[in-house]
Formats: structure tokens, C-alpha cells, sequence
């Protein structure tokens, strides 16, 4: 009799418990929640540097290819010079 009893007590708990359980419940998915932005803008904070260093590398790039035309065209002209 004495096991019935407490699982009747244990079926009605009082209201203050339920809230407690449902307080603890909402901060861990809270702390998951959170978690997860903090991913989320680390990803993003990665994304922007990637792609300002691309930015950069790109007009790098295009800086390394105009030297190597001007170089291309003065060893075409020295070449002449020295047909001659």
C-alpha cells in the first residue's frame, strides 16, 4: 500500500516542482541555443575573412599579371633592339 501511495504523490506533484523542471529544461535549451550562434557567427566571422583575403589575392593577382605584361613587352623590345 505504502508503494501506491507514493506513486500517487509522485503522479500529483505540486506546481512548484513542474516549474522548476520546466526552468531547468528551457535554460539547457537556452545554453544549446546560444551554442549554436555562437557557431554560427564564428562560421560567418570565417566566411568574411576568407573572402576579404580573396579580395586581396585577386588584386594581387591582377597586380602580378600587368608586371608580367610590361615585363613581356620591354624583353620583346629589347629582342628588336638586339636584331638589329
Amino acid at each position: 500500500m505504502k508503494n501506491n501511495e507514493i506513486n500517487k504523490f509522485n503522479e500529483i506533484e505540486n506546481p512548484e516542482s513542474q516549474a522548476a523542471q520546466l526552468a531547468v529544461i528551457a535554460g539547457l535549451i537556452t545554453t544549446l541555443c546560444d551554442g549554436l550562434a555562437t557557431i554560427a557567427s564564428i562560421i560567418a566571422l570565417k566566411e568574411s575573412q576568407q573572402n576579404q583575403n580573396n579580395s586581396s589575392n585577386n588584386y594581387d593577382l591582377k597586380l602580378m599579371q600587368k608586371q608580367i605584361d610590361e615585363l613581356t613587352k620591354d624583353v620583346k623590345i629589347i629582342k628588336k633592339k638586339l636584331s638589329i
